[in-house]
């Protein structure tokens, strides 16, 4: 089945206020930065936004939050945005932070269809509050559930016109996941081939969780925190 869009304009048909997102990516890597770039051109707001971090202030979703449309962040690291943190503290933005280990787990609950586990991660802290607790052996776990998104939407290095993604390095942290978990997943990527030039050994997604797929243009792929050597 030939799942490929023209365009991001055309991936993003359907995407809406008020709705819930997953966006794929490890801080600055692997980010849908087409897909984000489009929400932007939307201006669709009072999103529930599900991402590893929430960009920095002006790239990834941090674009998203300058433009005041996303309602909730769901992260578990978002030390690099200055917007972010204004936004929160003024009590704008609403906020759920999540261990990055609970967080990955969630999404990768939420593509296998278990609704939800216990984890020791959280216990005994403010993660912890209003969730149902439970001893096994001798020790505390959380109850955590997972999520309900709307859409996924991940970014890969290469993809096939069926839908099968290979991720490359740092950018194979979550997307994966996300990709199981969309009611409609997006998948834009950098090099789109025929069927049958992927190594089968080697796709980390495979194509029956995507239903929408392009070949994405122009991307940055900036780097967060840039640590050099000093020569001498």
């Amino acid at each position: 089945m030939n799942k490929v869009v023209a365009n991001v304009k055309e991936a993003c048909e359907g995407l809406e206020s008020g709705m819930t997102i997953m966006l794929g990516g490890f801080g600055l890597c692997g980010i849908p930065e087409n897909c984000i770039a489009q929400m932007v051109n939307l201006g669709i707001n009072d999103l529930t936004c599900i991402s590893n971090n929430a960009g920095v202030d002006d790239f990834g979703l941090g674009f998203l939050l300058q433009g005041r449309q996303i309602k909730k962040m769901i992260s578990s690291y978002v030390g690099e945005n200055d917007e972010f943190e204004r936004q929160m503290l003024s009590g704008e933005l609403d906020v759920e932070l999540i261990p990055q280990g609970t967080l990955a787990e969630r999404c990768r609950a939420t593509g296998a269809g278990i609704p939800a586990f216990y984890t020791p991660a959280g216990f005994g802290t403010e993660v912890a509050e209003g969730k149902e607790t439970r001893e096994f052996n001798g020790k505390m776990y959380v109850l955590e559930k997972a999520f309900e998104p709307d859409f996924a939407i991940v970014k890969a290095w290469k993809g096939d016109t069926q839908g099968n993604l290979i991720y490359k390095g740092t950018a194979r942290n979550f997307n994966p996941m996300m990709a199981s978990a969309g009611k409609i997943t997006i998948a834009e990527v950098e090099e789109l081939v025929a069927p049958g030039q992927l190594d089968p050994n080697q796709i980390h997604t495979p194509g029956i969780f995507v239903q929408r797929i392009f070949q994405g243009e122009k991307y940055e792929k900036r780097i967060e925190q840039r640590t050099v050597r000093i020569k001498g």
